[in-house]
């Protein structure tokens, strides 16, 4: 039985959650983040949903040393690795970056993992490794496509890695999570999406804005074949999916002969970008400053999940409406400062 969870990136947007939902569910987490894109002001947010300050190492998941006492001063039963770089815009301006930090880290942990004999993991994957779907909605047999931008080529990369691993190590298991567009926060509003600097995706953008600290919002092309011509994602709450990351560690856990699985973990919904601007004004009452603007490089036109696997198999689903995501969202944006 599976205790003590590793949570990379454990600081950051979905691993807060995670680590939250964890605990709720009996698991210990420890948590390690660099902080390049988190604050640590979330362990207190953590602290005042749970009551309780779990182990925290600011340490970069390519150093190895710096990794391996972690290790050595903990029991680490399983990891959940969210640590990693997810801008798609910031990918292909920076793609070496990507590479350096998502593969590299990736690559760092299971040697190290594979030394210190922890077997079981969970990656936090990305329906980006389906580039642009020739059908939707998308099932996890559904081909990965030539990658639309570096960051979802790393994480093809690194679902291939962690499979290679698994055949060539009988003892080493593994699920990847494809995950499609998080959004919400904890009802709590202790804990939700803190980018740093620019937001570079919609919603914490869209709160921005509508809190004054962003002037207008730019929707990124309207000429797309969809609706109206806005692109399509699979917008999923974020305790939604933190949820499903537990039910993945119980997984491994009751199905030993499992080496390797990937599930995708969504909605099953696909909602166009204006359809989001449009639920946010009515949920909140505010109006939004936005404007069309060019498409943006490396997006993808339209995505959304065949959720048939993960509801079946991990025994989840998602609980939390669009309208619920966006009023969350929209309490967390509330209680932030402007920087």
């Amino acid at each position: 039985m599976m205790k003590n969870i590793l949570v990379t990136g454990g600081a950051g947007y979905i691993g807060s959650h995670t680590v939250v939902e964890l605990h709720n569910a009996g698991y210990e987490p420890i948590i390690v983040d660099n902080l390049s894109n988190s604050s640590i002001t979330v362990l207190q947010g953590l602290k005042n949903i749970t009551g309780k300050e779990f182990p925290f190492y600011q340490i970069d998941c390519n150093d190895k040393e710096a990794l391996r006492s972690v290790f050595k001063e903990n029991k680490i039963d399983g990891i959940i690795h969210f640590a990693a770089f997810k801008a798609v815009g910031e990918s292909v301006a920076k793609p070496l970056n990507y590479y350096e930090n998502n593969v590299g880290s990736l690559m760092t942990l299971i040697r190290l993992m594979k030394e210190e004999n922890v077997s079981q993991l969970i990656f936090s994957s990305s329906c980006t490794v389906y580039g642009q779907p020739d059908q939707l909605p998308v099932t996890e047999k559904s081909p990965k496509k030539v990658a639309e931008s570096p960051y979802g080529n790393t994480k093809q990369i690194c679902e291939e890695i962690i499979e290679d691993t698994t055949i060539s190590d009988k003892n080493f298991r593994a699920i990847a999570l494809r995950y499609f567009n998080p959004i919400g926060a904890h009802p709590t509003s202790e804990i939700g999406e803190l980018p740093l600097g620019v937001p570079n995706n919609l919603v914490p953008f869209i709160t921005q804005t509508a809190a004054g600290w962003r002037e207008e919002l730019t929707v990124f092309g309207d000429d797309y074949d969809t609706p109206d011509g806005t692109c399509i994602r699979d917008y999923i709450h974020v305790v939604d999916l933190a949820k499903a990351h537990v039910k993945s560690l119980d997984f491994l856990n009751k199905h030993r002969e499992v080496s390797f699985d990937i599930f995708n973990l969504g909605t099953g919904n696909g909602n166009t970008v204006l359809e989001i601007v449009n639920s946010f004004e009515k949920v909140t009452g505010v109006k939004l400053n936005y404007k069309i603007g060019a498409r943006r490089s490396g997006d993808i036109e339209k995505v959304y999940a065949d959720v048939t696997k993960s509801s079946e198999g991990l025994g989840w689903k998602t609980e939390k409406t669009l309208d619920e995501s966006l009023l969350d969202s929209w309490n967390w944006q509330l209680r932030l400062t402007k920087p």
